[in-house]
């Protein structure tokens, strides 16, 4: 059996109701899966039997891995020892990709931004998150749970809070409940804004998110007008996409590059 790793922010699932309930979310149009962090694979063995797609799976663990190909033989070349966050998904899949997986808590936000940088390959993904990422993920603007990754992954994903997921179905239990979210991605090809940008000021409007965005974003300069003074004496967590996308077309310059 493998050794969960508390560095690794290993929690592997037990319930194989759960874990069939997870596959069975995968839109019947796949052609491409990758799963991310296959653990000791209870997801992997509803995956790979399907035969409805190509299946790929990235795991860190080396003993994981070992497992995996163990337990799996006629699918070893499947599995692939790395870390997600460094792979190209161009490289390792050249099609576009569903991706799946119980995501380690520890750094379930920064899938999403790997995900967000590829977000022209991934047409959806289907993962286990801390239930108070999967909240703000999928919360709407006016909620003290809205940020950073509300409103960059609605930009081009739709969300849906599929379920919740109690602690004793882990080894180990974590200290806190968990959420499985769908994202779709969206009809958005791309922004109608410089999109560097607009991550950049939402990013500069939720770091100091008690404050109005015209305190927040003051290195921006932006034209008087009725609605932008508007958005400006609001806070980040006021905004919907459609204000911040509205707000980057209007920067004219950032003051400190002035």
């Amino acid at each position: 059996m493998v050794r969960p790793k508390k560095h690794l922010g290993q929690h592997f699932l037990r319930d194989d109701n759960i874990a069939r309930k997870i596959v069975g979310y995968l839109p019947p149009e796949t052609l491409n899966v990758l799963e991310i962090g296959p653990g000791t694979g209870i997801l992997t063995k509803y995956l790979i039997h399907s035969g409805a797609y190509y299946y790929m799976a990235i795991e860190i663990d080396k003993e994981s891995i070992e497992y995996l190909k163990n337990h799996f033989p006629e699918y070893s070349e499947k599995f692939v020892l790395a870390d997600f966050l460094k792979v190209d998904l161009e490289e390792l899949i050249h099609d576009k990709v569903s991706i799946i997986g119980n995501f380690p808590f520890n750094i379930s936000s920064q899938i999403l931004f790997k995900i967000l940088e590829n977000r022209n390959k991934v047409t959806d993904v289907i993962g286990m998150f801390q239930k108070e990422v999967g909240e703000r993920i999928s919360s709407s603007s006016g909620s003290k749970k809205y940020g950073i990754l509300s409103v960059l992954v609605q930009a081009y994903f739709q969300i849906d809070y599929l379920f919740t997921v109690n602690e004793n179905v882990f080894y180990p239990p974590p200290k806190v409940k968990s959420a499985v979210i769908m994202l779709k991605r969206n009809q958005v090809k791309a922004l109608v804004c410089n999109e560097k940008l607009f991550f950049e000021i939402v990013k500069a409007g939720f770091n100091q998110r008690r404050k109005t965005l015209r305190n927040s974003l003051r290195k921006y300069s932006f034209p008087e007008s009725g609605k932008i003074t508007d958005l400006l004496n609001k806070r980040a967590e006021q905004l919907d996409v459609s204000d911040f996308v509205y707000l980057t077309q209007n920067v004219i310059n950032k003051s400190s590059e002035s």
